[in-house]
């Protein structure tokens, strides 16, 4: 890979001054130092979408779209703080045939890149379950793969603390049938976000999701008996 942009530590800097000073008015004062250090971040998106590109259909049409807004939402939430302190952002793979997103947060001390099923619907999760009560042993082979576990560790997202409705507490499968959520992700210290070869690691640990993502869309895009429902 040539040329590829950096996260520059300037990037991460901002936020850690913007956690200390969450208000409108140290913000409105520190616009352009903002501007120019989201015009980086969405160069690095830029890279990062054109090289994820080159082995997967994503439907974002940039780098740019990809991140997310610095404002949050403080309408139903008790932290009334008006700015995220992250750089975030995520790329949809494209097509009913292609299920998951690969997703990046960006923080001093607090990096990762992430993907999965973050809430999947009540008839997605449904079938989720089915698959995975029928024959574990595919998934459980994605999960346990050497590959897999050296990059993400372990399958993660929310749980039932019992069984869901439909399975027995003893299912073989109860562990996967528990999840609510299928996530997996991998953390980066700062010193690995601002290497030079930073868009080349983080292509490459999308690219390891690629079986999962693979597998789930096959799962929810056909019946049990693995005929096509779209």
């Amino acid at each position: 890979m040539k040329n590829a942009s950096i996260v520059p530590k300037s990037s991460l800097d901002f936020l850690s001054q913007l956690k200390e000073n969450n208000n409108k008015v140290w913000f409105d004062a520190n616009k352009s130092n903002y501007q120019t250090e989201l015009n980086y971040i969405q160069t690095f998106a830029d890279d990062l979408l054109k090289e994820l590109s080159k082995t997967d259909v994503l439907e974002t049409a940039s780098g740019k779209k990809s991140v997310y807004r610095i404002y949050r939402d403080i309408r139903f939430s008790k932290d009334k703080t008006p700015f995220k302190t992250f750089w975030g952002g995520s790329f949809t793979r494209a097509t009913k045939e292609r299920r998951g997103g690969y997703y990046f947060h960006l923080e001093a001390g607090n990096s990762f890149l992430a993907g999965g099923f973050w809430g999947p619907n009540a008839a997605d999760l449904k079938r989720i379950r089915a698959e995975f009560g029928h024959d574990p042993k595919p998934m459980r082979k994605i999960l346990e793969a050497k590959s897999f576990v050296s990059t993400f560790g372990n399958l993660q997202g929310e749980q039932l603390k019992t069984a869901p409705k439909g399975f027995d507490v003893q299912h073989e499968a109860i562990d996967l049938l528990r999840y609510k959520q299928f996530l997996v992700i991998k953390r980066f210290t700062d010193e690995e976000v601002l290497a030079h070869n930073f868009v080349e690691q983080a292509t490459e640990t999308f690219q390891k999701m690629r079986p999962f993502f693979d597998y789930m869309s096959e799962i929810l895009t056909t019946d049990i008996n693995g005929a096509s429902v779209l």
